[in-house]
């Protein structure tokens, strides 16, 4: 089982109002084959055994699902592997000395909170605002009651994909949320049990994404290159046909 060496260059701010700095660590012997996040879990072992504070960063499932995993590696969200999450990349992607390193989400709307955790309750506020479909109470309907073709199945599944990130956000020139916001847009357009509120649902989301400060989108298509789940940016072609009308 090999074993590497990594000098982890780690992004440290105790808040929002403090001045953060890189500290550098150096980790011997690591198994090739941990994620990074255990890589992580290591070196806070190491930091509260020396009696320093450890780390903080986001985490939850650990399987590519909850989208916690939050940061950028190497100057990318989530790492260099393509379509991989924190939590899902392994050490055996880095070479024995690299020099490796880990910064928060930088974007406005995305506030530190300490170290590598950022504040990404916008997002919570975007759904919020918009985010839910009208369903009659009462008895578990027939799962072939509402006939849908095969097509606007599978890219409603595409779109409802998205793990709200914000790698997309966390890569864009801009801070654009617009592939996040049209994901969720597109997930219920397409599909027949999202019209009742489809109007509305566009009109709010859209609104407050622009009230919490993200950027405009200018179609340089960086979100879609590294969205961890490759949520495709024909989704925004869809939010913004749908906004429009909405607006008619």
């Amino acid at each position: 089982m090999k074993r590497i060496k990594l000098n982890v260059n780690v992004w440290r701010q105790s808040s929002n109002e403090d001045v953060g700095k890189f500290v550098k660590y150096t980790l011997s012997d690591l198994n090739s084959h941990m994620s990074f996040l255990e890589m992580l879990d290591v070196l806070n072992e190491k930091l509260i055994e020396e009696g320093n504070n450890p780390i903080s960063f986001e985490h939850d499932c650990r399987e590519g699902i909850c989208g916690s995993c939050s940061m950028m590696i190497n100057g990318e969200p989530h790492g260099p592997q393509k379509a991989t999450t924190a939590c899902q990349l392994h050490l055996f992607n880095f070479r024995d000395g690299d020099e490796v390193y880990v910064e928060p989400w930088r974007a406005k709307p995305f506030p530190i909170i300490k170290d590598l955790v950022v504040d990404r309750s916008s997002f919570d506020r975007i759904i919020q605002s918009g985010g839910y479909v009208s369903v009659n109470t009462g008895s578990a309907p027939d799962g072939n009651a509402i006939p849908i073709p095969q097509k606007d199945a599978k890219l409603a599944f595409d779109a409802a994909a998205c793990i709200g990130c914000g790698a997309c956000v966390a890569s864009c020139k801009n801070a654009s949320a617009s592939l996040f916001v049209s994901a969720k847009i597109a997930q219920l357009a397409i599909l027949p049990q999202g019209n009742p509120e489809r109007k509305s649902r566009v009109i709010n989301m859209i609104n407050q994404m622009e009230e919490e400060g993200f950027g405009h989108c200018t179609n340089t298509g960086n979100c879609e290159a590294q969205c961890p789940k490759e949520i495709s940016i024909s989704n925004i072609e869809k939010m913004n046909q749908e906004y429009i009308k909405a607006n008619l």
